[in-house]
């Protein structure tokens, strides 16, 4: 490959990161696929392993050496440290899984780092119900993080239940960003 198509290749990679680190949003499926082509590997398998019942996670092979342009676009995919529930859920979503994948694919390879999960719900619900369930949300990510090779050792995880709220209104929309959690590197 040209130096042209690599220099050509990585200014794309470091243009979709800051477009992705820009929005401070939950990515849209085609930022995603972006990133995922410039990786070169399909990074969800067909194969899912079981969650105790409560979500699917997605493993992946990431035994391959990574070029730089690939590192690049894995790095791109780290900056995203929220991820989203639907009402009253603990299952991780799918479009989330590459996201999750990349910050699993960092810290199995980096086994200094360490990570706070820290589960949150929104204001529905009793006080004791939400920290139930901010935790449960938590240890969803925990669960996806260590079937693809994190050390439990490296994480730690944490509910605050609805007590720190992204958005202090009262509505849908407030609801959809409290429900959440927050990946926190110690």
């Amino acid at each position: 490959m040209s130096k042209t198509v690599k220099n050509s290749k990585l200014l794309v990679a470091l243009a979709l990161g800051a477009v992705l680190v820009g929005c401070q949003s939950q990515p849209t499926d085609e930022a995603l696929d972006a990133a995922a082509e410039m990786i070169d590997t399909d990074v969800v398998d067909s194969g899912t392993h079981s969650m105790t019942g409560m979500d699917d996670a997605t493993s992946v092979d990431s035994s391959e050496e990574m070029s730089s342009d690939e590192l690049n676009a894995a790095e791109a995919l780290r900056t995203f440290t929220v991820f989203y529930f639907d009402f009253d859920m603990a299952s991780i979503k799918p479009e989330s899984y590459k996201i999750l994948q990349a910050h699993a694919t960092f810290l199995a390879e980096s086994s200094a780092s360490s990570i706070r999960l820290e589960g949150h719900a929104d204001e529905r619900g009793t006080r004791e119900y939400n920290i139930a369930l901010g935790e449960r949300r938590a240890k969803a990510v925990e669960k996806f993080l260590l079937i693809n090779g994190v050390s439990a050792a490296q994480i730690e995880t944490v509910s605050y239940g609805e007590e720190r709220p992204v958005s202090m209104e009262h509505n849908a929309s407030a609801w959809t960003q409290n429900r959440r959690v927050k990946l926190s590197y110690q």
